[in-house]
């Protein structure tokens, strides 16, 4: 790859980067009331995400050799965790810890 290509690939790189930050803001701007589904998609998209993310991750558990024990103990984790403190980064850290202890030390 010439300089030339480089230099065009990371050009069109950060311009679709900031397309993407910047569309929303000049489609809905400030004051402007958002579509009805829109608001609709922001109160549900994020429900839906976490619970794609669980499916993806659980993909794989009925093929493993310990049936998802450290999986299932890491999800009682996390869900205890998050109902204690309420902080979505420890309860992803604190998840993601006790996971890896898990798998690299007991299972």
């Amino acid at each position: 790859m010439t300089i030339t290509q480089q230099i065009v690939t990371i050009a069109v790189v950060v311009l679709g980067t900031m397309t993407t930050r910047f569309l929303p803001f000049l489609i809905f701007p400030e004051g402007k009331e958002p579509p009805a589904v829109i608001t609709y998609l922001g109160t549900v998209l994020p429900y839906a995400v976490i619970g794609l993310l669980v499916v993806y991750c659980m993909k794989d558990v009925p093929g493993s050799g310990h049936y998802g024990v450290p999986e299932l103990i890491t999800i009682v984790f996390i869900a205890i965790l998050h109902k204690w403190k309420r902080s979505t980064l420890l309860s992803i850290g604190g998840g993601t810890v006790l996971y890896m202890l898990l798998v690299q030390m007991v299972f």
